[in-house]
């Protein structure tokens, strides 16, 4: 009981009836292109936080090579016994 093809062709004939091919293009193609920009927003977006989560691994990276560049600093330095 579904929708047969002349049903749909129908309804096409007056869908162009009504607002002719030339605005029907135009409408395609702006629908066409929010739908682009819609996609580049969305990539971009992902392609942000995965920048931003790389920048947060090197900083963490960064603090935990200063850790431990300080502890081999204090393992260098001699100690002075007379003070103990």
């Amino acid at each position: 009981m579904g929708i047969s093809i002349w049903q749909l062709l129908i309804v096409l004939g007056i869908v162009i009836l009504l607002f002719g091919t030339k605005k029907l293009r135009n409408i395609g193609g702006d629908l066409g292109g929010a739908i682009r920009g819609f996609k580049k927003s969305m990539n971009e977006d992902d392609d942000k936080k995965a920048n931003d989560e790389s920048k947060k691994e090197d900083v963490i990276e960064g603090k935990a090579d200063d850790q431990a560049q300080q502890a081999s600093k204090a393992e260098d330095t001699p100690r002075d016994k007379s003070h103990s």
